[in-house]
């Protein structure tokens, strides 16, 4: 009995923390509509922050608290309420992606300032008074602080959003900005006021958990699935429910830790617990609708035939330079473009056209390699293919809990399902089921060959890179060619209203199932395509913090856009492997630019359709004249030829491939405006008079209704 009560008290010790975080993010979803990824790494910084200044620097206690909860961290939620204010009118992917570039680079920035690699630890608070006893259990000072804290907190939050004006306007401006307006309230500080109070409250729970446990940013910030898991319980509105899910999960884990049997498939399941018990707690738990009135969707643009062949045939080209211009280590860095392509073009039917948020794609993708490593240990041609279907039919089983979920629920089943893989499922030992051997990360790392077709063997660095290239390229032509179907306007009407879907006749269940299942294979398929690429990996390179960079990049580039695969794998192993080879002290900084710019950018490129959307508006003109595209074309031939030679070295012929980058959209201009008549272009005939001004074409109608409805 007294042990039992021993883990009681670290259990509610740990539930109080949890209480802390997550009622500042029910406060901050509450009030903004916006569902903050980012909250545990805003308390991870907080912890980071804390310790530099009294244990790194040596100032007093005091001092550091004053510094980091009554300074730096109010000052930090006016800038996120900045950053963030745009969000609020963007569908809930759009939204996601802000806090998720928040988490992405919040991570990046305390891995880059502090070295991982070197132990960090702090001391409880209160460590030199003696502990006291209640009902023969033990209880530090710092353990009873941590419940005063939480019980200050919820009568503080129920004070201040019941009873008096301020949390009236918080909870009202979510629902109607305008009408909040119209009655002398001021949405803005509101609002301000929520994510200052919020960051705070995660603060508060960072600097409390961090002397438990040890200071590591992954680490910590995920400590904010458990605090998900307990606003679910409140479902994101009731406070209390939410401190009562808090004790429910801090319990749950101490009790875990404690009578947990000794196997050596079990020890992930306590580390898993938190996420295992969000996904019920979403599957059990009605839903309400999600906070927020108006929302504005991301374009899907419509690709031509000819522009999607000739978009593939260029992806295929450039798999062949880099193939033959870059050495076998280089390979292993710059070819992962290709692979990481493929399973970014999987959010595209997913998220782009049916609008279900997925952020567990990654894990699929590394189902595929495993699939892949198991299915063509030898070479089998048809391994890749296998990896495919089967990752296709896991995904789709994984779908089926989730489809009741949509939009940040739907979101948050996805992550938890991917952080019990992560925690629990790669990291089990080989086992036997029906005599059938299943094994997965074999607690290390897995060799995935590369396939033989027709006798042709792709086992070397360049041979892989021009594979993923040609696979990436028919993904690409497969993903347009749904767009132009059938199957694609139906998943768009399902992303626009899943009720008028449904009332016109859709059914929601096979057009889910269909969708998650042909994303998944597509995930996988990206999997295979980096196990081979890299020859051998392991469960890490899958997990779920690895996998929010791509979905931050699909966002940015335009989910809609079948172009966003090779842009988003040209972005992550490009440039940023790039710059960490160019400059080493700047290679932590390099991981923070997708974030950077998701934050800077994010809600302006959704807005105007994503930056491919704007790189083609800059490319038309180019892609019209048949003069400038030969020229390039040409161009980049004779630079080919001159590093093929030997003449150039690999730094000029990138050079000049960005003087033709940069070059071709401007001739192009130049010639275009030299060449204007007076009689209007097509591009500059308004939609209402094509057909009449132009010839009408086959695509018109939907851009047509799209553009009108657009104006309504």
């Amino acid at each position: 009995m007294e042990q039992f009560l021993a883990y009681g008290v670290v259990g509610l010790s740990t539930a109080a923390i949890y209480a802390v975080i997550s009622g500042g993010l029910v406060v901050t979803y509450t009030t903004t509509g916006v569902f903050n990824f980012a909250h545990g790494a805003v308390g991870m910084m907080a912890a980071f922050t804390y310790w530099q200044f009294s244990a790194g620097w040596g100032w007093p206690v005091w001092l550091s608290l004053v510094v980091v909860l009554g300074i730096l961290t109010p000052a930090f939620g006016l800038l996120v309420e900045m950053a963030m204010r745009p969000a609020q009118v963007l569908g809930e992917a759009e939204k996601l992606v802000m806090t998720i570039a928040l988490l992405s680079g919040l991570i990046a920035v305390a891995r880059w300032v502090w070295d991982p690699n070197e132990p960090r630890n702090l001391p409880m608070f209160l460590a030199d008074r003696e502990p006291f006893h209640v009902f023969g259990a033990t209880v530090t000072w710092h353990q009873a602080l941590t419940m005063g804290v939480a019980v200050v907190v919820a009568l503080g939050l129920r004070v201040l959003l019941l009873q008096t004006r301020t949390g009236t306007e918080m909870r009202a401006t979510v629902d109607d900005r305008s009408l909040v307006a119209i009655t002398g309230a001021d949405p803005v500080r509101a609002n301000r006021i929520a994510w200052v109070l919020g960051l705070e409250l995660a603060a508060v729970g960072g600097v409390l958990i961090a002397p438990a446990v040890a200071l590591d940013a992954m680490s910590l910030s995920l400590v904010i699935v458990s605090a998900y898991a307990a606003a679910i319980f409140g479902r994101l509105k009731s406070l209390p429910l939410t401190f009562v899910g808090a004790v429910v999960v801090g319990c749950m884990e101490s009790y875990l830790t404690g009578y947990l049997p000794q196997n050596q498939f079990l020890p992930g399941i306590r580390l898993a617990a938190p996420a295992i018990l969000l996904l019920l707690a979403l599957l059990a738990f009605p839903h309400g609708r999600l906070r927020g009135r108006d929302r504005q969707l991301s374009p899907v643009p419509l690709p031509s035939i000819r522009g999607t062949l000739f978009f593939a045939g260029t992806i295929v080209w450039t798999g062949l330079i880099l193939a033959t211009v870059l050495s076998d280590s280089d390979l292993l860095t710059y070819g992962q473009i290709f692979a990481i392509g493929v399973m970014a073009i999987s959010y595209v039917p997913l998220a782009g056209y049916a609008g279900q948020i997925s952020l567990c794609q990654i894990t699929l993708a590394g189902i595929g390699a495993i699939a892949c490593a198991r299915f063509g240990a030898d070479g089998q041609w048809w391994a890749i293919i296998a990896a495919a279907l089967a990752t296709g039919v896991i995904g789709a089983v994984i779908a089926i809990p989730a489809l009741r979920l949509s939009g940040v629920y739907l979101a948050l089943g996805t992550a938890a399902i991917a952080v019990i893989f992560d925690r629990w499922i790669f990291t089990l030992p080989a086992f036997e089921v029906f005599g059938i051997r299943v094994s997965f990360f074999e607690q290390g790392s897995i060799e995935v060959a590369g396939p033989s077709l027709f006798g042709y063997a792709i086992d070397t660095p360049q041979r892989t890179t021009v594979f993923a290239a040609c696979v990436l390229a028919l993904a690409t032509i497969g993903v347009a060619a749904l767009r132009r179907g059938r199957l694609g306007r139906k998943l768009i009407a399902l992303r626009d209203s899943e009720a008028a879907y449904a009332t016109l006749g859709g059914n929601l269940l096979t057009s889910k199932l269909l969708v998650f299942g042909l994303s998944s294979a597509l995930a996988g398929l990206g999997g295979a395509l980096y196990g081979m690429q890299q020859g051998s990996v392991t469960g890490e390179q899958f997990n779920f913090i690895t996998g929010l960079p791509i979905f931050l990049v699909v966002v940015l580039a335009g989910l809609g856009a079948v172009g966003s695969g090779i842009f988003t794998g040209a972005a992550l192993a490009g440039p940023l492997n790039a710059i960490g080879v160019l400059w080493p002290a700047l290679r932590g900084v390099s991981q923070a630019i997708p974030a950077i710019a998701g934050i800077a950018f994010g809600a302006r490129a959704v807005k105007e359709g994503g930056g491919i959307a704007a790189l083609r508006k800059r490319w038309d003109a180019a892609f019209a004249d048949r003069i400038v595209m030969g020229g390039l074309v040409g161009w980049t031939l004779v630079a080919w030829v001159l590093r093929m030679s030997d003449v150039i070295n690999g730094y000029v012929f990138v050079v000049l491939l960005i003087v033709a980058a940069i070059g071709t959209p401007m001739l192009a201009a130049h010639r275009l405006r030299r060449t204007q008549t007076v009689e209007p272009t097509e591009a500059q005939v308004p939609v209402e008079w094509w057909g009449v001004s132009r010839p009408w074409q086959p695509e018109d109608e939907e851009e047509l209704e799209r553009a009108l409805a657009t104006r309504s």
